[in-house]
């Protein structure tokens, strides 16, 4: 318990002092970019409060490291300069521009500082360990899916990001490399991740804090990622329907052969 209080302070004032520079940038969107650099500041708490460091606990720090640094880089890149995300603009509205500078604090700041505190129970799950046991086949499963779930992920991002880039494709559906075998690659990729994370804390016979992989695979297929999507790609771009048609919704798959 004294590890998860330390680091619950820790996000808090993170999540605080961000909330603070969003109502002096009036951008409430800039909490997506700390999303992924938050885990790493818990990992990096969690090692440098262990007394030593097994095996596992630099493996799994490492890779939460890489994940991270990559999402918060990426969504650095592709939102810096940009305006308010759509979705903090509707809230804004909802709510009253006079009343949201306060209200997204729990709305949104403090909301995912908690939901990240939840989530990172895998980690938790290892750096509270009673024994530091040797790597095992569990281990070696986690890192397999880990490199399986960064390369949709991290190539998911890519391939749209280039896509994007190009102004004929403005209206047009990625259906090539990763988004040929699933709609979301990136989500997909981000979920598996989160399960390679959960199986270090299975090998570590922390059974029970696998709990944060079935909360973020949640939020990712149900929330925040593949149904808001859904809808908003369905409405916007008719040649989504087709696309959805052949196309896996999350797990990779060989795309549907279209009946003539």
């Amino acid at each position: 318990m004294e590890l998860y209080f330390g680091a619950s302070i820790l996000i808090i004032i993170l999540v605080t002092l961000l909330w603070m520079y969003s109502v002096y940038i009036t951008n409430a969107s800039i909490v997506d970019i700390f999303w992924g650099f938050g885990f790493v500041v818990i990992a990096g708490y969690l090692s440098f409060m262990a007394e030593s460091l097994s095996l596992r606990q630099i493996l799994l720090s490492a890779l939460v490291a890489i994940w991270g640094m990559r999402l918060s880089i990426h969504l650095f890149i592709r939102n810096v300069g940009k305006p308010e995300d759509f979705r903090y603009q509707k809230f804004r509205k909802d709510y009253g521009a006079h009343r949201y500078w306060w209200f997204s604090y729990f709305q949104v700041f403090l909301l995912q500082g908690v939901l990240m505190l939840l989530i990172a129970s895998p980690l938790f799950g290892v750096f509270m360990a009673e024994e530091n046991t040797p790597l095992n086949a569990i281990d070696f499963a986690a890192i397999a899916l880990w490199i399986i779930g960064i390369s949709f992920e991290a190539g998911g991002d890519y391939q749209l990001s280039k896509f994007k880039s190009q102004k004929r494709n403005k209206d047009e559906v990625l259906s090539s490399g990763f988004w040929k075998y699933t709609r979301h690659p990136n989500y997909f990729g981000d979920a598996a991740v989160w399960w390679s994370y959960a199986l270090f804390a299975v090998a570590a016979q922390q059974y029970w804090f696998v709990a944060g992989a079935f909360l973020m695979t949640y939020l990712i297929v149900k929330i925040s990622g593949v149904a808001m999507l859904e809808r908003t790609l369905t409405s916007d771009k008719p040649a989504y329907k087709e696309y959805v048609e052949r196309t896996s919704a999350f797990f990779p798959w060989f795309p549907k052969k279209q009946v003539q």
